[in-house]
This record gives C-alpha cells, sequence and structure tokens, in this order.
C-alpha cells in the first residue's frame, strides 16, 4: 500500500500541478489502463484516508496565512509614508508626537464604535501619539456614506467632532442619521453636502481600500502602532503596551 507522503504527493500533483495540459501530454508515459489503476488507487486512498485531505487543505492554508504575514510585514516597511504621513488622512492628537498610532474603521462597526473612547483617552492621556484616521468603509453603502461626509467635513474644519457624533450614532447608519449628527457636530450641512460630491474623495476611499488589503487587514477596528499590526479592538492597556514598544523601539 502507498505511504501517507506518496499518496499525499500523488494528491498535490493531482490537485495543484504546475504542469500545462500539453506538457503534461508530452510527458505522459503511462497506458490508458495504467492512468484507471492510479486514478483508482487514488481513490480508493482517499477513501479509505479521507484526513489526508483535510492534512493538505491545512498545509495550503497555514502556507498561504504565512505569505500573506511575510507581504503585509514587507508593504509595513514599503509604504510607511503611505501609512503614517498621508496628507490625506486626518491627524488627531498631537501632530507633532513621537509614536503615530494608525486606526483603519468604519462607522458601522461596532467593535469601532465601543473602541473609540478609550483609544481617544490613551492618546490624550499620553500626550505625544499622533492618531491617523485610515476611513475604511466595509460594511455597506451608509458606511461610505458617512466616510465621505467625514472626509468632507474637513473642510469645515469640524472633523474630530463630526467623528465622534457619528461613532456615537445609536440605531441605523443612514442619511437621516448621518446628517443629523453633522448638524450636532456643527457643521453646515449643505454645504457639507456639496462638499460630498468632490471626486477626489473616491481617490482617497480607494487609497485606502487597497492600502488595507495589501497590509493584509482582516477586520475593522484595525491598527498599525510602529512595526505592530493588529487587526481587532484594543483595550486601553494593550493600545498603551504597543505606543511604549514603539517609543522603546526609536530609542
Amino acid at each position: 500500500m502507498l505511504s501517507r507522503i506518496f499518496a499525499a504527493l500523488l494528491i498535490l500533483g493531482v490537485l495543484g500541478a504546475g504542469v500545462s495540459r500539453a506538457q503534461a501530454q508530452e510527458e505522459q508515459s503511462l497506458t490508458p489502463r495504467q492512468q484507471d489503476m492510479v486514478r483508482k488507487l487514488i481513490h480508493d486512498y482517499l477513501v479509505e484516508n479521507p484526513s489526508v485531505i483535510a492534512e493538505a487543505i491545512d498545509a495550503l492554508r497555514e502556507k498561504e496565512q504565512l505569505a500573506s504575514e511575510t507581504a503585509a510585514k514587507k508593504a509595513l516597511i514599503e509604504r510607511h509614508d503611505q501609512i503614517v504621513n498621508d496628507p490625506e488622512a486626518p491627524v488627531l492628537g498631537n501632530p507633532k508626537g513621537d509614536v503615530t498610532v494608525v486606526e483603519f474603521f468604519d462607522y458601522r462597526c461596532p467593535y469601532c464604535k465601543a473602541a473609540m473612547d478609550s483609544v481617544f483617552d490613551t492618546v490624550k492621556a499620553d500626550g505625544k501619539v499622533r492618531l491617523v484616521m485610515k476611513e475604511w468603509p466595509v460594511l455597506g453603502p451608509d458606511s461610505i456614506v458617512a466616510a465621505r461626509a467625514a472626509l468632507a467635513s474637513r473642510n469645515q474644519k469640524r472633523y474630530e467632532e463630526f467623528h465622534r457624533a457619528l461613532m456615537h450614532i445609536k440605531g441605523p447608519l443612514n442619511d437621516q442619521a448621518i446628517f443629523h449628527a453633522a448638524a450636532d457636530a456643527g457643521l453646515n450641512v449643505e454645504r457639507l453636502k456639496k462638499d460630498m460630491e468632490d471626486e477626489h474623495i473616491d481617490a482617497v476611499l480607494k487609497a485606502n481600500m487597497e492600502l488595507a488589503h495589501v497590509l493584509n487587514l482582516t477586520g475593522t477596528p484595525s491598527f498599525v502602532v510602529g512595526d505592530q499590526e493588529v487587526s481587532s479592538a484594543l483595550t486601553p492597556p494593550q493600545l498603551k503596551q504597543l505606543i511604549d514598544q514603539a517609543r522603546k523601539s526609536k530609542g
């Protein structure tokens, strides 16, 4: 009987060989009868040992995950300026801070809403942190409208106030709720609606989407602090620890 290793190699060869059909035909050395025997052998082995398939899939997933993590770490270095110094990204906290925290978020994300006050409080308590806000509307059309409105609010210099108001919306996020929050934040709503039509905002959101993809972010909220990337909500102690680590790494 074939060993588990040999069987796995056969499975990988059948399922994922990188040889083209033409090459396979050229290199074909088995008769039709021998081919049928091999197929039956593989079939029977898999029926008797179905765990081999699961093992092969798990190995493939681990390989893909490792490749994604490696690519993300490379992107953190190559895209540093786009992540930390993007002129299109609102900056809160201390603009001249020695550590930068970058947050990717969505206004419909309940975890982003729950984490907002603690993130802001931690940044304020430290006093030397730049908080870079990356609008990442991934939870539907209403998220996109809110993100566009938030970016447009920069023209009236009310981004932070509007951001807080949007995050504090308790019910559904729709146009009515968004513009009501804008009024509460002291914005001229009619001017805001006009500013939202700026096509440049589309380019900003597209760039944020692309950046989140290359960084292999898996959900909102996601944070980049120094050379660390975290796709989950952070407690104040966790965020403080990342800030302290980033500060120490800078010497």
